[in-house]
């Protein structure tokens, strides 16, 4: 996602939208914005009374954090040869939370460890 516009901009899109000197299409062309800037800016700032960028929302919270990490190492060292499904089966058998593969994948990763690609190699 890009960055917010600067709050200068904004002030200036709103001054000329309180001043009506033009259209929020005119506006939007003056200003070289979307259209849909303009409106969702100057409802933002009838609602808020502020024309700062409303804050990041955040994200998805991630199954495996630092905490989780020792336990999947643990995991590996034990049986350094099992695949991706068989680590998630015992992570989940361990603690109770159910992780898909690209997670497991992605731990493993984090861990500069190295597990079995497919079930071929057996």
């Amino acid at each position: 996602m890009p960055a917010p516009l600067s709050v200068d901009l904004r002030e200036r899109v709103i001054a000329a939208y309180q001043a009506k000197e033009g259209s929020m299409r005119q506006l939007a062309e003056r200003f070289k914005v979307s259209l849909s800037f303009v409106r969702d800016l100057s409802r933002h700032y009838r609602q808020s009374g502020t024309v700062a960028p409303k804050a990041h929302g955040g994200g998805a919270v991630a199954k495996l954090g630092a905490a989780q990490l020792p336990i999947v190492k643990a995991l590996v060292a034990a049986q350094p040869d099992a695949l991706l499904k068989e680590l998630c089966e015992r992570f989940t058998e361990k603690t109770g939370i159910q992780v898909s593969l690209s997670t497991m994948q992605r731990s493993v990763q984090t861990l500069e460890l190295s597990v079995k690609k497919n079930i071929d190699c057996l």
